[in-house]
């Protein structure tokens, strides 16, 4: 029993320290798009304007780009060949906008090229949401009415949410990748605004890091749990 209560506080301190990190990864990206958002580039480059010449570089003229609202909401959909960007990153020249436009383009790039974890992540997308809805009422259930097997099976339907933010990763350092490389054989920035694109990228990466590691700390919160009953 001691034991169980020593693995019950693991799981606990896991899950509290993804939060912190996460919380200080939402902090750093937060300031550091803030921070380089009020940089414009030397050549007035705009986001959707980067992300057109990188899509067009790589034969992409299906794919179109929109202007939507909000902040950082910023995305592509490979349901419909569109890559939505948010107003600031849309129409603003600064180093953020930018940075944020190339990554966003990366990803139409590595579903067009067939890149692996790309695919892998968008089959995930289904079971991952299904995961997340079904986890506490199946856990709930399971705990209620004492059945073993229903709370693992919340437990596996939530692994798939595990992974899906675990094959996320690879997916968003590979398509900040592609933007840096592409920005850096374009010319058009020079090494300051590289720096600057890098490390809102970088940021924001972080982001993704914590989230894997929330996941998994819950994950592993509830498999200990699973194991105590």
């Amino acid at each position: 029993m001691y034991l169980g209560f020593l693995d019950m506080n693991a799981g606990f301190l896991i899950i509290i320290a993804a939060m912190i990190i996460g919380l200080i990864a939402r902090s750093k990206v937060s300031g550091t798009y803030k921070r380089f958002s009020k940089v414009s580039t030397e050549r007035g480059l705009s986001g959707a304007s980067v992300a057109r010449e990188i899509l067009d570089s790589y034969g992409l003229a299906n794919i179109g780009i929109q202007e939507i609202a909000g902040n950082l909401t910023d995305h592509y959909d490979p349901r419909n060949n569109m890559l939505s960007l948010s107003r600031n990153v849309y129409s603003g020249n600064s180093i953020a906008s930018v940075g944020v436009a190339a990554h966003e383009a990366g990803h139409a790039v590595q579903d067009a090229t067939g890149y692996s974890p790309f695919k892998l992540r968008q089959k995930l997308v289904p079971v991952a949401n299904l995961g997340s809805q079904m986890l506490f009422p199946l856990i709930i259930g399971g705990l209620f009415f004492h059945m073993t097997a229903l709370y693992y099976l919340g437990a596996a339907l939530y692994g798939a949410a595990l992974l899906f933010q675990l094959v996320t990763l690879p997916v968003e350092f590979d398509a900040s990748r592609r933007a840096v490389v592409y920005l850096e054989r374009s010319g058009n920035m020079t090494g300051a605004e590289l720096a600057g694109v890098k490390k809102v990228l970088s940021a924001a990466s972080m982001t993704y890091v914590a989230a894997a590691l929330a996941s998994l700390g819950q994950m592993v919160w509830l498999l200990l749990a699973g194991r105590r009953r």
